[in-house]
């Protein structure tokens, strides 16, 4: 065994890892769920030395599923095989890399959406993506070095990934219609391609960058910081974060960085009480909007509803889409300022402008 924790996740339930080194060189980790004080659940992950296989067993230990993750001869994951309990029948193929088909560009504002990419397989994602003049997609994934940004986020599992992009699209597409969208799939493995990822946007001309992530190190943001800088004409519209504390405090990046061309946003309720869990900070954070319950379409382009300051975000970027597409000759400083100033002050200062109730009134 080379590692062991006792993991409580509040009291109950409570989560035990455990991780074993094989001779033949393969890491085992195992994962159990312990809801109420009871084994409920068994994860097994396989690395050899990548992510190679997963188990799940019920608290009996007998299989429910299994998947297997299939890689290109440069050893980037292609697909994941989804199996059931005989460990043989195929239930699901996901596809994480697929290549975007061509379409006709859409026209509009353009904004960067740096995210874990969106799904430019399925309408209405599809329909606003910027093209070139062949049809390609315009984006662009800095996690994999190519230009398929599409929705995966494995950092938490090779197995179970996350999707988010394109949820927060389907928000700023539905209250700006007029965005032409270049996805962006941020550098998780190497967070100094920022510099990289800000230079591209720069070089096509994009004022507007949507931004719903972050995290708790400052040393991930350096990299974007000194990219910002250089690019004093953009307006980069940042998540506050859901960690449920003062950020002036605790900080979150690149929230925290208070950049003078960046607007950061906090989710409220939509009476204008901070929503739970969203982050605060009098200083760090500028605003509040409804984040709470929105109407989201999420990656296979189901309805749904999502809350959180990631949903907040993309409603302040559509208005500074609905905004520029009325005043061409702005810029970021001029975008920001005509945001900021439809902020209503709060009986008590968690933010440093307050609170904007519907930032989807005006201008059409």
């Amino acid at each position: 065994m080379i590692g062991h924790a006792l993991i409580p996740a509040g009291m109950p339930p409570v989560r035990a890892e455990s991780k074993f080194l094989l001779p033949d060189g393969r890491r085992v980790e195992v994962d159990r769920l312990f809801p109420g004080g009871r084994l409920r659940r068994v994860g097994i992950e396989v690395h050899a030395p990548r992510p190679s296989e997963s188990v799940r067993a019920d608290a009996d230990c007998r299989i429910t599923e299994v998947r297997r993750i299939d890689y290109d001869g440069a050893g980037r994951a292609q697909l994941i095989r989804v199996f059931g309990s005989d460990r043989e029948r195929l239930i699901e193929s996901i596809d994480l890399n697929p290549p975007p088909p061509k379409a006709a560009d859409p026209g509009g504002i353009a904004v960067a959406l740096i995210d874990s990419g969106v799904n430019y397989l399925i309408s209405p994602f599809s329909d606003r993506l910027a093209r070139n003049s062949d049809g390609q997609l315009i984006g662009y994934d800095f996690w994999d070095l190519d230009d398929r940004p599409f929705d995966i986020d494995t950092g938490r599992s090779a197995f179970f990934p996350l999707r988010h992009g394109s949820t927060v699209m389907s928000v700023l597409i539905s209250e700006a219609p007029m965005a032409r969208i270049l996805p962006i799939r941020y550098p998780r493995p190497d967070m100094t391609r920022m510099r990289d990822v800000i230079d591209w946007i720069g070089a096509r001309d994009v004022l507007i960058v949507n931004l719903a992530m972050g995290s708790n190190k400052r040393s991930d943001w350096i990299a974007f910081a000194e990219a910002a800088a250089r690019h004093p004409l953009m307006l980069f519209i940042v998540s506050a974060g859901n960690n449920g504390r003062d950020i002036d405090r605790q900080p979150v990046y690149p929230a925290a960085l208070q950049l003078p061309n960046m607007i950061v946003v906090t989710s409220s309720e939509n009476d204008g009480r901070l929503a739970q869990g969203s982050n605060w900070g009098a200083s760090s954070v500028d605003i509040m909007v409804p984040g709470e319950r929105i109407a989201v379409t999420d990656h296979r382009g189901a309805p749904g509803k999502a809350s959180g300051s990631s949903f907040a975000v993309p409603r302040v970027t559509a208005l500074a889409v609905r905004l520029l597409a009325k005043h061409p000759e702005w810029r970021g400083p001029e975008l920001r300022q005509a945001i900021l100033a439809r902020a209503r002050p709060v009986a008590e200062r968690l933010v440093r402008y307050g609170w904007i109730p519907d930032p989807s009134d005006g201008p059409d």
